[in-house]
């Protein structure tokens, strides 16, 4: 069971997410680090374990704005490097292969920036390709035939409950549940309302591959010592 920390971008600060209502996310406060600055709290994150990836979601590029480039460089330039897990919106092939090129990064396909499957029929067989199912609110946001067509699906897919997100509301396990079903072989990550152990162990059992966390690093309720034993 692999728990992966989360770094929410935007105006190149970490922010803190809650119920995927971007216009009110605030730069972070945290223990673990002084300010917002997205390698001091990725080191910040690296006093509780030794992480070895990252989830980046640039909101700015994600919502249509300038990508924080410069954020993400002085990231890949950290001390042993991690691989970063990077949704900026893609919504073309050329931005992919970009992302691509950069062996330390890993371009995630958010549904909500996809129009149809296309990308995901042109890359759904690279290693490198994560597939985020994005649900608001509202429900699932994206075509219905990423839905309805697993066969789509790449070797690793996200489950992203934004309504969860950042609200200790615990994970969403009937969802994640069906998508995992239908997921065959493929590796399941549950993203959003992992508050504690208890919910890491009942994911393991779901078989869920991975979880995506922020708020229960920075609020302490994941100690390093039960991460080392995860």
């Amino acid at each position: 069971m692999r728990i992966i920390p989360v770094l929410d971008l935007k105006g190149g600060e970490v922010v803190r997410a809650q119920k995927g209502q971007r216009d009110h996310y605030r730069p972070i406060v945290t223990p673990l680090c002084d300010g917002s600055d997205p390698v001091a709290v990725a080191v910040g994150l690296r006093t509780l374990f030794p992480f070895r990836t990252f989830y980046i979601a640039d909101l700015d590029a994600i919502e249509g704005r300038a990508p924080n480039t410069d954020a993400l460089r002085r990231l890949r330039a950290m001390a042993d490097a991690p691989e970063l897990w990077l949704d900026a919106g893609f919504s073309d092939a050329e931005s992919i292969d970009e992302c691509l090129a950069d062996p330390m990064l890993c371009p995630v396909i958010g549904s909500e920036s996809q129009r149809d499957g296309t990308l995901l029929r042109r890359f759904r067989d690279h290693p490198g390709i994560i597939l985020s199912l994005d649900y608001f609110a509202d429900g699932f946001r994206g075509p219905s035939s990423l839905l309805d067509q697993p066969e789509l699906w790449p070797e690793r897919v996200i489950v992203m409950t934004l309504v969860s997100v950042g609200t200790a509301a615990g994970p969403d396990l009937a969802r994640l549940g069906e998508i995992r079903r239908k997921a065959g072989n493929r590796s399941v990550i549950a993203a959003g309302g992992v508050r504690d152990e208890a919910d890491i162990r009942a994911l393991s059992e779901l078989g869920i591959a991975a979880a995506l966390v922020a708020t229960s690093l920075h609020n302490g309720t994941l100690t390093p010592e039960q991460l080392a034993s995860l």
